[in-house]
């Protein structure tokens, strides 16, 4: 892929400057003395090119570009170490070692401890660095034992798994998936009564799943196809999934245009706020007033920079297709593990169970997509990211987990159901990519139009000259 892919014309990558003995590294100005963080917004600037720095190890452990307090960035191998130690003597010798789920349960969450640790001390944060890198490298430890969990109940028996989702929650061995909410009954009753009893906390998290998507992915083309496949897919998968039944205005209204519509509305918004800024931090030291310091402590976990993405472009080779496209199917395939998981195991939609893993793969899909884009985009970034793969890797086990488990239900499946998904999303997708790159290509001959209208309006003597010369001639 990599061979296809165009270079973008961005200048080359300085690496990031040492820090200053004043404490300020990188964009940290530490000569301000301001009482407030130095983060203005802005209108009409020039927008800076879009990678800071595009090579793997960039994209895979990215150095800290804005280090205010050292204390925080120092190695503290040891320290940690007599610390963890200490934590594990002390709960080992005092702890009631009666119960053996008691103790499963305490060894379980000793065993996660030290290998979150390990992931600060060995584990790449990837592409981001707020508000520490330590936090990136933890998630990327969560994500590689949550994929060798999955490769581990690979090898069970379904009862096994059963036993162990009972043993994390005694509870679900009274819940029957048959007592989930139906959402496709009496369609023709449509009431505002009726409609609003759909609009529940599953709405919520509707809207809110897609303004991040929009926040993460940050292209209006890509969003809508996502957004209407995945309804195409509720209706292939229906015969399999129940939950997928429902009327026509709530899928349409409800899902796609309330829901989707104004998640991708506002996340879009957001994207552009955070494009307006002008992104100049400065060194916590150098602020004066508690208030400053405050507002600089809690602007740490807001997103050191912000650049725009391009996914297409007018000159982007048939491989960026299929990367997109690629994109489209597997977000899909993301989505239903999600529902096949909860549907053959037999768990509540809001079950912590559920609900953690959501949460998880939340924050891993972030670097993740990151990871991927600049690889889809750049020619200088030879492979993918590491937790890019991991996802990956996740996404597909779970798909596997799904079928060896779910044979009886996979079974029922229409092939040609299945077949016409996979067709209309390919057809879609590419639909999608072409139309993207048509409206870039209008949109950049209108702005060329407006350029010229705008000079020849600007001065008219100029025009004058000219045609006077075409007549002469």
């Amino acid at each position: 892929m990599s061979k296809n892919r165009k270079q973008l014309p961005f200048p080359p990558i300085k690496s990031p400057q040492k820090n200053s003995k004043k404490g300020s590294k990188g964009m940290a100005s530490s000569s301000s003395t301001k009482n407030s963080p130095s983060i203005t917004t802005r209108a009409n600037s020039s927008r800076s090119p879009s990678f800071s720095g595009t090579d793997f190890a960039y994209i895979n452990e990215k150095p800290v570009d804005d280090v205010s307090i050292g204390f925080f960035y120092e190695p503290r191998t040891l320290t940690l170490l007599c610390l963890a130690i200490g934590a594990l003597i002390y709960v080992a010798f005092n702890r009631d070692e009666s119960n053996i789920q008691d103790n499963l349960s305490a060894g379980f969450k000793c065993v996660v401890f030290f290998f979150l640790v390990v992931s600060i001390l060995a584990f790449p944060n990837g592409p981001f660095t707020r508000p520490h890198p330590a936090l990136w490298r933890m998630v990327f430890g969560l994500s590689v034992l949550y994929l060798l969990a999955l490769v581990f109940i690979l090898f069970q028996n379904y009862d096994t798994v059963k036993s162990i989702f009972y043993w994390i929650d005694p509870e679900l061995r009274n819940f029957s998936i048959d007592n989930e909410k139906e959402y496709g009954v009496n369609c023709s009753q449509i009431t505002f009564e009726r409609v609003w009893s759909h609009v529940d906390v599953f709405a919520l998290a509707h809207f809110l799943g897609w303004m991040m998507k929009a926040v993460l992915l940050r292209h209006i083309g890509i969003l809508w196809t996502i957004s209407v496949t995945w309804e195409i897919t509720e209706v292939a998968f229906a015969h399999l999934l129940p939950n997928f039944i429902e009327c026509w205005w709530d899928a349409v209204i409800l899902d796609v245009l309330v829901c989707n519509g104004l998640g991708i509305w506002v996340g879009l918004k957001i994207c552009k706020l955070l494009e307006m800024r002008e992104y100049k931090w400065n060194s916590i030291k150098t602020i004066h007033g508690t208030t400053g310091k405050l507002k600089r402590a809690v602007l740490q976990f807001t997103p050191e920079t912000w650049t725009p993405v391009r996914w297409l472009d007018p000159c982007c080779t048939y491989m960026r297709f299929l990367a997109v496209c690629q994109l489209v199917i597997f977000w899909q395939i993301a989505e239903l593990n999600t529902f096949f998981i909860k549907h053959i195991f037999e768990t509540p939609p809001a079950h912590n169970i559920n609900l953690c893993r959501l949460a998880l793969l939340s924050l891993i899909v972030a670097p993740s997509l990151r990871q991927y884009y600049v690889y889809v985009t750049d020619a200088r970034c030879k492979r993918v990211g590491t937790q890019c793969w991991v996802l990956g890797a996740i996404t597909a086990t779970e798909a596997i987990i799904c079928c060896k488990f779910g044979r009886s239900l996979v079974g029922q499946a229409q092939f040609k159901n299945i077949v016409l998904w996979l067709l209309v999303q390919l057809a879609l997708s590419v639909a999608c990519v072409t139309g993207c790159v048509i409206v870039h290509n209008v949109r950049e001959k209108l702005k060329e139009k407006r350029t010229a209208n705008n000079t020849s309006t600007a001065n008219p003597n100029t025009t004058t000259t000219t045609t006077n010369k075409k007549k002469s001639a």
